[in-house]
């Protein structure tokens, strides 16, 4: 019954109201990348369309097909996202893997909001659902630095 317990904690009203409004759902008409991330095991997907100028994100779109801790991060990432720099991409997705998988600290600003998860550091199984928006934003982000749109 415990395990129930913490399962429903997990769920928090926090966590449930950013997954029912995700900003940035429509996808791009001209990105200048496109990345699709999957997660291996429970099957999760985030597609992401970003456009860029001076190397800062200036239009973002995603599909996300994922759990609400998915869903969550791609709320909070989609809420953050623009003006941000492929360093700052990185850095967001390299602290919330640190937070989740070596009880590191939250995300820096913009991407604190992420401390939303820190409940699903006990779910291993859920981490990679939460990493999707940041690993396919980061991608996009060197593809479009290498074809020079950054």
């Amino acid at each position: 019954m415990s395990g129930d317990t913490d399962l429903i904690k997990l769920y928090s009203a926090r966590i449930l109201a950013l997954a029912a409004d995700i900003p940035h759902l429509e996808r791009l008409d001209a990105p200048h990348a496109t990345v699709k991330k999957r997660s291996p095991l429970c099957g999760s997907t985030v597609t992401v369309d970003i456009q860029v100028q001076d190397g800062r994100i200036t239009g973002f779109g995603q599909d996300v097909k994922a759990c609400a801790l998915g869903q969550a991060s791609a709320s909070v990432v989609g809420g953050a996202i623009i003006g941000a720099t492929r360093s700052q991409v990185e850095t967001a997705r390299d602290q919330l893997k640190a937070m989740l998988k070596q009880d590191g600290p939250v995300p820096d600003a913009p991407f604190d909001g992420l401390e939303v998860l820190i409940p699903a550091r006990d779910y291993k199984n859920r981490h990679a659902s939460i990493l999707l928006a940041l690993d396919a934003t980061a991608e996009a982000m060197e593809q479009a630095e290498q074809a020079n749109c950054a």
